[in-house]
């Protein structure tokens, strides 16, 4: 399948979007199986979009910006991986280690963007002690239109103006080197998926984990969707749990409070 000029356009328009909502954390729509979604829907095919976003998603699943320290961009990965799906005919777990080296890529221009833009932050200081709104608002404009901008051109340029030489490369890989990455991109949402647990899991919602890989595994389903209920509803029943052990908790007598309960 072949991108025309306009959808082209699209995507890039896409990508500053993403990229500015990636960069201010604001609305999390820069999330793979939000970003999937919307690259199928402009391709035409929102089938490559919801699969290549479910599998992109359980790979990025665990790894979050903390501070200074950028994982592989979700963005470039979202879009490159529908993409790659799309103009190649491969398979979403192949097209999903076909996309690594585009998100790794944005990952270093964001890094050092972090790196040069701290020349502007002596100027912001000096601007926040003087009460200078004005100067601040025209930085933060300024850097977050380089930066989103980047996102426009890096993604118009991966995505439509060399999606020829992308698909001749697909194309001419031999067929253990294809299968290799088919295998890499089947194991990366379970590695995303397991850095999730690392960081969340704890020792009481074991039962829960338990419970769900016995359902998606043991019981024949034709989609996930009824696990996806379960989840949701033993969510639920944890979340109203706790809150009401939190209101029959004894209240803890504290120097200057007077509570006639406590320990």
């Amino acid at each position: 399948m072949q991108i025309t000029l306009v959808q082209g356009i699209a995507l890039a328009i896409l990508a500053i979007i993403l990229g500015i909502d990636f960069w201010l954390e604001a609305l999390f729509i820069f999330r793979p199986i939000i970003v999937c979604t919307l690259t199928g829907i402009i391709l035409g095919d929102v089938q490559i979009g919801l699969i290549a976003g479910g599998l992109t998603e359980l790979a990025f699943a665990g790894l979050t910006p903390a501070g200074g320290t950028q994982p592989p961009n979700p963005v470039l990965a979202g879009i490159m991986t529908t993409v790659i799906a799309f103009t190649t005919g491969s398979d979403a777990k192949t097209a999903i280690g076909l996309a690594l080296p585009f998100s790794i890529l944005m990952q270093y221009i964001i890094l050092f963007f972090y790196s040069t833009f701290s020349f502007f932050m002596g100027k912001a200081d000096k601007a926040a002690e003087e009460t200078d709104i004005k100067t601040i608002v025209k930085i933060n404009i300024l850097l977050t239109a380089i930066v989103a901008v980047t996102y426009g051109v890096v993604v118009f340029l991966s995505a439509y103006v060399a999606q020829d030489a992308m698909k001749a490369l697909v194309e001419s890989m031999p067929a253990w080197l294809t299968h290799g990455f088919e295998i890499a991109g089947g194991i990366l949402p379970a590695v995303g998926f397991g850095m999730l647990l690392k960081v969340m899991l704890k020792a009481q919602y074991v039962p829960y984990l338990i419970v769900g890989f016995f359902i998606a595994s043991f019981i024949p389903i034709a989609n996930l969707l009824p696990v996806a209920v379960i989840g949701a509803a033993l969510a639920l029943y944890e979340y109203y749990r706790s809150k009401d052990q939190t209101k029959t908790a004894p209240k803890v007598a504290v120097e200057g409070d007077d509570f006639s309960e406590g320990i």
